[in-house]
């Protein structure tokens, strides 16, 4: 059985192999929307550009991120830490000083371990990632330990406390370099590109570490042609998904927006899934179940509006990386969908709990491989997913209220326990096919994605923003199929 996260199926096409040419107006649609493979327009790019793309070697596009980047590293975690304005830390200029400092520091001690990752301590080359975040999980027990009347120092040590979940991953693809043995010419700057990147992003590090954007990185001015002009297009894409949302909810939710009130308050009325998981099974049944399948195409769009930007801004600059959504809804499995829906949370998840469980504790389940596979698929997307959102509210952990965000997130983490079963049923039944490739028939097809939209949609009733409690949750969930 192969590991499900491996990412040679995202770069998939739909398209059969043996399927007849399009119309003439198809492909002439074809070509206007894929401009960015033209050669005529690549060639017209590289002229209009022609300069610009010379001074722009892959050095100095480096050094403009790196840059940009220590100016994000300054004001990130400035609005971090004045942001919270309820917080118990009386904060002044000098502490944000002090934590931004910090922070900088940090990571430079950090990548200094990497590049001499080989005159480690023992325990640290062959635990790096338990190492790094015990160094998190020290900060905070400090801070649970010692009163806010400790001195200024706590309060520099709070400050970096809220702001480190944002790094810690992205410190932890810098180790990971460090371990592979990939930090052979790369300077610190090279690092702050993805550290504090200046492209966007949240907690979840789009493009990943240096190593993979390397990989992509455009050598010569004809592929920094290509991706600048697929970044374009991207952009572009990103920007009309942005809008189709914005329709999306003026249109269909009975709240909507400002398009809602331009339309003199007509709507097909449907309510927010968030709204409405909280009247539980009093839910009206043919609303409750047009929500859900409204809620899953809501995010899917949410995730590409926002990841295509990222991303193309990222191939501006000649990282020509993968995209973050590519067609989740035409996923005609679990896993295709999870693999498609938001890349670079799936790649985290993969790095740091899939395949260390797979490689590692899994070879003592080798005589059982569905077991190693269900240990190796529990440990990304439940355990790996869990821990991911409950050290992502960096004040909440830094005042130690870590069982009381628990106890906040038992629905998401029940939705994380229902996908981790969801991905490993799914891949116990791609084993059973044997490579069989499934029916091409168009009826089985439209079911399979029909399938994999109702069950995304169903456990996305415990992840829906809002109030309700887990057990409203539960009881609109058996209210859709008349058990409550």
């Amino acid at each position: 059985m192969q590991p499900f996260f491996l990412g040679a199926a995202n770069r998939r096409f739909l398209h059969a192999p043996n399927a007849p040419d399009p119309p003439d107006a198809f492909m002439r649609i074809g070509q206007l929307t894929q401009f960015h493979e033209n050669a005529v327009v690549i060639a017209w790019w590289s002229t209009r550009l022609g300069r610009a793309l010379s001074w722009l070697r892959p050095s100095r596009r480096r050094a403009i991120l790196a840059a940009a980047a220590v100016c994000v590293g300054v004001i990130n975690p400035f609005l971090a830490l004045t942001g919270h304005k309820t917080l118990p830390w009386a904060s002044s200029g000098t502490e944000i000083a002090l934590v931004i400092l910090s922070l900088f520091a940090i990571l430079w001690l950090i990548y200094r371990a990497a590049a001499g990752f080989s005159a480690l301590p023992a325990i640290v080359r062959r635990h790096p990632q338990l190492t790094l975040h015990l160094f998190y999980w020290s900060l905070l027990a400090v801070l649970w330990t010692t009163g806010p009347t400790a001195g200024g120092w706590r309060a520099v040590l709070f400050g970096i406390a809220i702001v480190f979940p944002f790094l810690i991953w992205r410190c932890g693809f810098l180790l990971l370099s460090g371990q592979h043995g990939r930090m052979a010419g790369t300077r610190f700057s090279d690092h702050l590109i993805y550290l504090w990147p200046a492209y966007g992003g949240n907690d979840t590090p789009y493009g990943k570490g240096l190593s993979y954007l390397s990989q992509c990185e455009a050598k010569t001015e004809g592929e920094l042609a290509r991706s600048q002009l697929s970044g374009i297009r991207l952009i572009l894409l990103g920007l009309w998904w942005g809008v189709v949302m914005y329709v999306f909810d003026g249109v269909i939710y009975g709240e909507g927006n400002a398009l809602t009130n331009s339309l003199g308050g007509r709507t097909v009325g449907i309510p927010a899934l968030g709204q409405l998981v909280k009247q539980g099974a009093d839910a009206p049944l043919g609303a409750a179940w047009a929500s859900i399948y409204c809620e899953l195409m809501k995010q899917v769009l949410r995730h590409a509006a926002g990841g295509h930007v990222i991303i193309g801004v990222l191939r501006l600059f000649g990282f020509n990386v993968f995209r973050n959504t590519y067609k989740p809804l035409l996923a005609e499995s679990v896993v295709e969908f999870w693999n498609r829906y938001y890349y670079y949370f799936k790649e985290l998840l993969v790095t740091f709990f899939f395949l260390p469980t797979y490689t590692g504790f899994g070879k003592r389940l080798a005589r059982w491989p569905s077991l190693r596979m269900f240990a190796a698929v529990f440990a990304a997307a439940f355990v790996g997913n869990t821990y991911y959102h409950i050290i992502k509210v960096g004040h909440v952990m830094a005042e130690g209220r870590v069982f009381e965000e628990m106890y906040e997130l038992r629905s998401r983490i029940f939705y994380c326990l229902l996908l981790a079963l969801g991905i490993f049923v799914s891949m116990l039944r791609q084993q059973r096919r044997r490579g069989q490739a499934p029916s091409s028939g168009t009826a089985s097809r439209v079911l399979r994605i029909a399938g994999v939209w109702t069950f995304f949609s169903l456990i996305f009733i415990w992840n829906v923003r809002g109030r309700a409690g887990f057990l409203s949750r539960t009881d609109f969930f058996l209210g859709l199929f008349g058990l409550a």
